[in-house]
């Protein structure tokens, strides 16, 4: 499919300005000045951020209700659970609340849903099992800010609550004792974007600022902080950026014995952002997705080496079941896509026998990814009911249109680009249809996808010291691309697929008889539509491909067109 390459429209003023107030060379500039990030302050926050950049925590909603409430439970040594989520973000919550708290003295336990028998957040049945076991306080860590019904039930059986969350919330708040969440509608905290490891790290510092304790009894927390924060896909701007950019330092140097070992066990050359999106988020997922939350958590809070090292097993193995488990599914989409001839439709809704409900998400992703359009993966249960996930595209509010659908639904949530839905067997062909309905009239097949482009550069422009100082933009992620460049005019001196024919690897000249070598994973078909001679325009980022001790100046390819 067709790109459209956007370029953003650059202020040469503000530009030179940037370069001139800030030391710094074209190519930074220019992208500091496509992310808005303009004035001198800012971007010294940006690419130098210090402890003392962190907002006051007393700012969230409820903050000082929770601390105050948390401060009566450790001088009163009150029987205290921590209820909160399988993800990263919600395993390192945990991980966080629970350590901090054990050193104030405070023993607390926990408990995280299973993800394939309880789904996510608060239910009715484990708020009784808590209740039953005496406990004091339940404290919520990413999840509860929905939860009306159950918060009020564990309050009859006389469980106090304090949540902390960072989605969003409905228009009445649950009835808690403090509802600490920087997305409710009273908000002045200047951060609305916190993961929920974000929103537990600001409750430590309050907790800490109550105290008088020194700075480094909550900011030692950071690394954990920080993978989460990474791993939930929040934007990294503003504090989010303080947390991970401080949090890697951290991370580089861990004295956490489990974060060290995941981190050995992907064996990244540089521990960056990539390293724990692609490396160490996937096992910790993985976890939560095959059932098996309780060893995510294990493995951060444990001592013991030994118990490390057979828990790092375990998750190798659970990721290795998860990757096999989602190629399956995959494959099999796939064929009843090409076999009902389900990619002509504007949604495409597959539904499947026996797929596992912890991965069919990722694989709605992949399809979704490959055809450009939202898709639905469905599991069909033997009592005739269907459970699944979708992902959308820019452009196309998934969850608002199932809105439009809610008659036939059992039960949906979510947001514009991804949803969780419940639907009868015999609703499924109009939920097709009336999805389908929606769609084209959003003239959905009008929608491209768009590559934001920082700026046309040349091949005299690059060399190794111009691509490195890119790096004082890491770390990269939401609202934090890797900048991408299109380069021109480029000649193709030698080009080869790689893998079998998945991905291509080239050589291009451009003016003066300069040379640079580009890869282009998944772009294997180019081989087939390009030949030695031809002249192309690329768009991808500016790397230093290190090769047997060798650093060498490359493109990571995005996309590809013949030169006009």
């Amino acid at each position: 499919m067709s790109k459209k390459w956007e370029i953003y429209k650059t202020d040469e003023k503000k530009i030179e300005q940037i370069m001139k107030e800030n030391n710094l060379n074209r190519l930074l500039a220019t992208v500091l000045a496509n992310r808005n990030i303009t004035e001198h302050e800012q971007i010294r926050v940006f690419l130098e951020p210090k402890r003392s950049d962190f907002y006051d925590p007393y700012l969230m909603p409820d903050m000082n209700k929770a601390v105050e409430r948390l401060l009566k439970a450790i001088d009163e040594k009150q029987k205290v659970i921590i209820y909160g989520d399988y993800d990263v973000d919600g395993i390192t919550s945990v991980t966080v609340l629970k350590s901090f708290l054990k050193e104030r003295g405070l023993i607390v336990d926990e408990y995280i849903p299973n993800r394939l028998e309880e789904g996510y957040g608060l239910n009715k049945q484990a708020v009784k099992a808590i209740a039953d076991q005496n406990y004091d306080l339940m404290i919520t860590v990413d999840c509860g800010i929905s939860a009306i019904d159950e918060v009020k039930y564990a309050n009859e059986l006389g469980i106090e609550v304090i949540i902390t969350d960072h989605h969003e919330p409905c228009d009445t708040l649950p009835e808690a004792l403090a509802v600490v969440d920087a997305k409710r509608k009273d908000n002045i905290y200047p951060c609305r974007n916190l993961a929920g490891v974000g929103v537990v790290f600001k409750l430590i510092q309050a907790i800490s600022q109550k105290l008088g304790l020194e700075e480094k009894e909550y900011l030692k927390y950071l690394d954990i902080v920080c993978v989460g924060t990474i791993s939930d896909i929040v934007p990294l701007t503003d504090e989010n950026r303080v947390i991970v950019k401080l949090g890697l330092k951290l991370v580089q140097q861990t004295k956490n014995i489990g974060l060290r070992t995941i981190l050995m066990m992907c064996a990244y050359g540089k521990v960056d952002s990539t390293a724990i999106s692609f490396g160490v988020a996937p096992r910790i997922n993985a976890c939560g997705r095959m059932g098996h939350q309780e060893d995510a958590l294990k493995i951060f809070l444990s001592q013991d080496e030994d118990e490390v090292s057979i828990l790092a097993n375990k998750l190798e193995e659970y990721n290795k079941q998860r990757q096999e488990t989602e190629k399956n599914i995959y494959s099999e989409a796939l064929e009843k896509i090409n076999k009902n001839g389900i990619d002509k439709n504007s949604v495409m809704i597959i539904d499947g026998e026996n797929w596992h409900h912890g991965v069919i998400g990722i694989v709605a992703s992949k399809i979704t990814e490959l055809y450009f359009k939202p898709s639905i993966l469905l599991c069909s249960e033997d009592d005739g009911i269907c459970k699944g996930s979708g992902r959308s595209i820019p452009g196309f509010d998934l969850h608002d249109a199932l809105t439009k659908c809610n008659k036939v639904l059992d039960k949906f949530g979510g947001h514009a680009m991804a949803i969780g839905l419940t639907v009868r067997k015999e609703n499924l062909e109009i939920l097709r249809e009336e999805l389908d309905k929606i769609a084209e009239e959003q003239e959905i097949s009008k929608i491209v996808p768009i590559i934001n482009i920082d700026g046309v550069i040349e091949l005299k422009d690059i060399n190794k010291d111009v691509v490195k100082s890119l790096d004082e933009l890491e770390p990269f992620g939401e609202e934090n691309k890797k900048p991408l460049f299109i380069v021109k005019n480029l000649k193709i001196d030698s080009i080869r697929a790689l893998s079998e024919g998945k991905h291509i690897k080239l050589t291009l000249r451009g003016e003066n008889n300069l040379v640079i070598s580009a890869i282009g994973f998944n772009m294997g078909h180019l081989a087939e539509d390009y030949r030695i001679g031809d002249k192309i325009d690329v768009v991808g980022n500016l790397e230093i491909n290190t090769f047997n001790g060798e650093e060498n100046l490359q493109i990571l390819l995005k996309d590809t067109m013949k030169s006009i």
